[in-house]
């Protein structure tokens, strides 16, 4: 298992706290969000126990997912359902992106 799987638990975490308040604005965002960050978690526990070639191609859709979520907060923000990314999230994102974009 990556050493980053807990970081992906932490963000789902971060995630779902937002989702309260983007769920508020716009129903089909908030289910984006929760089914693109729960998705990192599953992609990344996958890879884990994936061989070869499906290993890495798990890794690289954990890190799609990790993408879309970051996006999808960041249009939250831009739209005005959220004020700003907490750095906390900001920096879980960028920790596990980095990641993943190394084993992927």
């Amino acid at each position: 298992m990556l050493r980053i799987y807990p970081v992906c638990l932490e963000m789902v975490r971060d995630v779902a706290v937002l989702l309260e308040v983007v769920g508020q604005h716009d129903r089909d965002l908030c289910r984006q969000l929760r089914r693109s960050s729960v998705s990192v978690v599953l992609n990344v526990a996958e890879g884990a126990g994936a061989r070869d070639g499906r290993r890495r191609m798990r890794y690289g859709d954990a890190l799609g997912s990790a993408m879309e979520t970051q996006a999808g907060i960041e249009a939250a923000v831009a739209i005005g359902y959220l004020q700003m990314m907490p750095e906390q999230l900001a920096g879980r994102f960028a920790h596990i992106i980095g990641v993943l974009t190394k084993v992927s």
